[in-house]
């Protein structure tokens, strides 16, 4: 009787082919609890998913990786998209991960990649339909928490880069049951308004479900229906929501937003220097050239006639030429150097450090340097830093008086 013998390779194979046939394992949602867990130099991830009754070895590689929002570890409950198959040198089975959230955000994580997909097939996400940033606003509208980090960022670092800049805040909730119909009105708001040319919406970072108002199907709508150009400014640098898609920019970090939304002054004031010079030089060039063709078709047609008087005559007007040369030249020196004085007066006029000469202070934290705005900012017994305009005071808060209620905030909706 003939047996046929099958090698190992053809066994692990057949087996393959037969996991990777199977519908459900080619694309399963499973949790447990990561053990060995290995991020590998070459950006792999290697950990093996257990329970109670059994365990996997998984592995995710560094294409998925990437677009992680956590730190997987031992220890950590999680759930798993991906499917199985069997890694034939070794002959084990294993699960190759595509998707990976921490157990408890699942259901959270599910709707989001849901959205995700219905929206990016309705369009919304394309690039055609993104706006262009205005490259020099005028001013820019703000939707986010009044109170956060966020929009100490943002102004801080707007008029840094361009001190004349125009804020306006049109304060929202940006967690909780409320936060996404309040973020809605107040783009709204913003958008029906004709001296805005930019809207920045966002918030600092945090946990899946912190964010979850910004990947709401409203707040994805209203953004994609705005007329005027919006960058999203959700979270951190690992942190994607459905705003940060739809919006026309996307920025990792609320300082990041302003620094795309406004100019730096700085920048633009030494590329106006180099592009006067340049001109300066350019004009001194051509006119020199433009004298020399003159002089050569000159010697050329009446040399042959009187070249003795015409010599002296000309040398007499290459001496005036070149006086008047000279004379050009240091007047156009005179002029950049006066305008490089009226640009640093100006620039100087700017400068926050001049209004401390007129006898006003700035309140500061110490050790962060962070500035005292509000009276909430402190506690009592608080080592507080007072910068004068000349030199600086360090003082300790023995009573703290509160703003008065109702009083208005600047540049608030």
């Amino acid at each position: 009787m003939l047996r046929r013998v099958y090698s190992v390779g053809e066994v692990t194979g057949y087996l393959r082919d037969l996991l990777e046939a199977d519908a459900l394992l080619g694309n399963i949602w499973v949790r447990g609890e990561i053990s060995n867990c290995k991020h590998h130099t070459s950006g792999h991830l290697y950990f093996t998913l257990k329970d109670a009754a059994s365990c996997m070895r998984c592995v995710m590689f560094r294409s998925r990786c990437s677009q992680l929002n956590f730190l997987p570890s031992n220890g950590m409950s999680v759930i798993v998209r991906g499917h199985i198959s069997i890694y034939e040198r070794d002959g084990q089975c294993q699960l190759y991960a595509e998707e990976l959230a921490p157990d408890g955000m699942g259901a959270l994580y599910a709707a989001y990649c849901r959205l995700k997909e219905q929206l990016q097939a309705d369009g919304l996400f394309a690039p055609e339909h993104k706006k262009p940033l205005p490259r020099f606003p005028r001013k820019v509208g703000v939707v986010t928490s009044q109170n956060g980090a966020a929009w100490h960022d943002l102004v801080t670092v707007m008029r840094r880069r361009w001190p004349g800049i125009s804020i306006v805040l049109a304060p929202a909730a940006v967690q909780g049951e409320q936060a996404p119909r309040e973020i809605c009105a107040a783009l709204e708001v913003l958008d029906r308004r004709q001296d805005v040319d930019l809207i920045i919406v966002g918030r600092g970072g945090g946990s899946l479900e912190e964010l979850w108002a910004f990947n709401t199907v409203e707040v994805a709508r209203t953004i994609f229906k705005l007329r005027h150009p919006v960058v999203s400014a959700v979270g951190h640098e690992t942190d994607y929501s459905i705003a940060d898609l739809v919006a026309d920019v996307r920025a990792a970090t609320p300082s990041a937003a302003a620094e795309l939304a406004v100019p730096s002054h700085l920048e633009l004031e030494n590329r106006l220097r180099r592009l006067h010079d340049h001109l300066v030089m350019a004009a001194v060039q051509g006119t020199l050239r433009q004298k020399q063709r003159q002089l050569q078709e000159i010697g050329e047609r009446e040399l042959e006639r009187y070249p003795r008087q015409l010599c002296s005559r000309y040398k007499q007007e290459l001496k005036l030429l070149r006086v008047q040369l000279l004379h050009g030249m240091q007047s156009g020196r005179d002029q950049a150097r006066n305008r490089r004085q009226v640009l640093a007066e100006k620039l100087d006029s700017l400068n926050p450090l001049a209004i401390l000469k007129r006898g006003y202070s700035v309140c500061c934290h110490p050790d962060s340097g962070r500035i005292v705005q509000s009276s909430n900012d402190v506690r009592d017994g608080d080592l507080l830093k007072v910068i004068l305009g000349e030199g600086s005071l360090n003082c300790k808060v023995t009573e703290r008086v509160p703003a008065k209620a109702g009083a208005e905030v600047e540049g608030t909706l």
